[in-house]
């Protein structure tokens, strides 16, 4: 078990997991960006856009990371530490003779072409390789998605495969371009 909560921070941003207080900027997040985020999210669960969702999200968030399960992020810009302008999420954390996750990844319409999320997975997934000793992350995004695609690219994240539909996004099966992405430095945990 972890001992504490990452603060992981580039030159322009901050990351971290998300607390009570974050709420209202959450709900701001996804409120102005909703009709953006659509065509790449899975449909919105039920009540995904109140308060009462999102307490007991940040809550499991919090127990998910502890116990070694997953590790969702909110991306803040340094300058302005209150607003929310992005999320990156690892999950499906697997161990044993694996050590690899998933990530998925939405900027806020308005933060696009400025590098912000280039920036920040550089960081995440460098805590991850480091702090958390995973040996692979992988990421699949939506052929048409080209910016997501460019993203992964510039990381050095190398296209694995093409997956027929592969993800129920916005109510319809997609096809993905799997990527992933190796941990050069990965050593065995100690035991």
């Amino acid at each position: 078990m972890k001992s504490e909560l990452p603060l992981i921070t580039s030159k322009r941003l901050l990351l971290r997991i998300g607390i009570q207080e974050d709420i209202p900027q959450i709900l701001k997040y996804f409120n102005e960006n909703k009709t953006y985020l659509t065509p790449f999210y899975p449909n919105w669960v039920d009540k995904f856009f109140t308060e009462e969702y999102w307490q007991y999200n940040l809550e499991n968030s919090f127990l998910e990371f502890i116990h070694d399960q997953s590790l969702k992020l909110f991306i803040f810009l340094r300058r302005n530490p209150q607003e929310i302008i992005g999320v990156i999420n690892f999950n499906n954390f697997v161990r044993g003779s694996a050590h690899f996750c998933y990530v998925g990844y939405s900027l806020a319409e308005a933060e696009q072409g400025k590098g912000y999320m280039t920036e920040a997975l550089k960081a995440a997934i460098q805590y991850l390789f480091q702090e958390l000793n995973f040996h692979r992350v992988m990421a699949n995004y939506m052929p048409h998605n080209q910016r997501s695609g460019n993203v992964l690219k510039r990381l050095g994240f190398v296209v694995e495969g093409y997956a027929r539909d592969y993800l129920l996004i916005n109510g319809q099966w997609q096809d993905h371009i799997l990527t992933s992405l190796t941990n050069p430095d990965w050593q065995p945990p100690e035991d």
